[in-house]
């Protein structure tokens, strides 16, 4: 007798062990807003020039067996890895969707639209696209619903410890700097002018979702776009030379936007934080030290060739299939705009766990980690 219900102590520890060791992923809640570099599909359900829903893009993406699923990568998003490292079972579905419905919110919903951007009007050229401001309109639909199946309390609670990743701001750039890419169909205002509009509205959807319950916040920054295959090609600049002048502009609104999460942290803390997150200095270090990293090419696409339009796209027959690079995991750059997942993993790896120079104040992990 002694000896069986000391088999069933023992059983019930092993369960006790085994449910502490899945819960925090079973908890895990993510949202996601921002353009194509985490645009999970959104735009596959929108009238766009902007989408990913045609070979090559997806093939690597093991969930859907190397098919596309709107995803302007050739595997998963930096969102993707950095969710998959906290613990989720499955990847936040896109808003749009047909098959997400109002349960999703409990895992999260992915939001981010290609071709989108800060500004309502950025990304006009691809027509259909959806601006951050929409995205955020959208988040509070669903928290509508999450509130009509749970109540207020149980949302809020949820909220609080679920994380929230912006990644936007590039097309906006883009859209100033690029002669095919008319801003707004009005006169260029001054770069200055540019960086401060695009800080203020950020913070004001910042402070909408803070409203919402939103509590912790990862704000990644601009990448230098002065190096991506279409500015270089545009720019028509040399083998190992980026467009100094377009990371000058991303820089100075980096740093502003840097300034502004500081501003807001101050006001919010300890209940809210705020991280900024460094892509520019890591995806720099990646091109200037492509070989420590692997990879043999931080220049040229994968996919879509060395000269404009780098279409990428996989044809019925070899003649309409664009240029595809041999070893995907050797290749910085997917296409002309958006990063490979090899790309992706580094610069997951360094926000999870880098120090204040990459993650500011706080890494990814110990904000995932973090109870006010």
């Amino acid at each position: 007798m002694a000896i069986e219900m000391f088999k069933s102590f023992l059983s019930q520890i092993f369960v006790l062990v085994l449910s502490l060791q899945v819960l925090p992923s079973l908890c895990y809640t993510s949202f996601v807003f921002g353009d194509s570099l985490v645009d999970a599909g959104n735009n596959d359900y929108l009238f766009t020039l902007s989408k990913a829903d045609s070979p090559p893009y997806g093939i690597d993406f093991k969930p859907s067996g190397g098919q596309p699923t709107g995803r302007f990568t050739n595997g998963r998003t930096i969102s993707d890895i950095l969710d998959e490292a906290l613990g989720a079972k499955s990847f936040p579905p896109p808003y749009l969707a047909p098959t997400t419905n109002a349960e999703a919110f409990l895992r999260g919903i992915n939001y981010a639209s290609g071709s989108s951007g800060i500004l309502d009007k950025t990304g006009s050229l691809f027509i259909g696209r959806i601006p951050l401001r929409e995205q955020v309109d959208y988040f509070e639909q669903s928290r509508s619903h999450m509130v009509n199946m749970t109540g207020e309390k149980a949302t809020m609670e949820m909220l609080k410890k679920a994380m929230f990743s912006i990644t936007t701001g590039s097309n906006d750039v883009l859209n100033y700097i690029l002669p095919l890419i008319p801003f707004s169909g009005v006169d260029k205002i001054s770069s200055e002018m540019l960086q401060d509009f695009m800080v203020s509205n950020l913070t004001i959807q910042l402070k909408r979702l803070h409203k919402l319950g939103a509590r912790k916040f990862i704000i990644v920054g601009v990448g230098p776009l002065g190096c991506i295959p279409i500015v270089r090609a545009l720019n028509l600049l040399p083998s190992g030379q980026c467009a100094v002048a377009v990371n000058e502009f991303v820089q100075g609104y980096n740093k502003k936007l840097n300034r502004e999460l500081d501003h807001l942290n101050q006001e919010m803390e300890p209940e809210t934080i705020f991280i900024y997150a460094n892509s520019y200095d890591i995806v720099m270090g990646i091109i200037q030290n492509y070989h420590e990293y692997g990879f043999v090419n931080a220049e040229d696409p994968c996919c879509g060739g060395n000269f404009p339009l780098f279409i990428c796209i996989k044809g019925l027959n070899t003649n309409i299939s664009s240029v595809l690079c041999d070893d995907r995991s050797k290749y910085v750059f997917w296409d002309a705009y958006h990063p490979t997942e090899a790309a992706n993993i580094i610069m997951a790896r360094k926000l999870l766990n880098g120090d204040e120079n990459i993650s500011y104040p706080i890494n990814i992990v110990k904000l995932y980690n973090y109870k006010p």
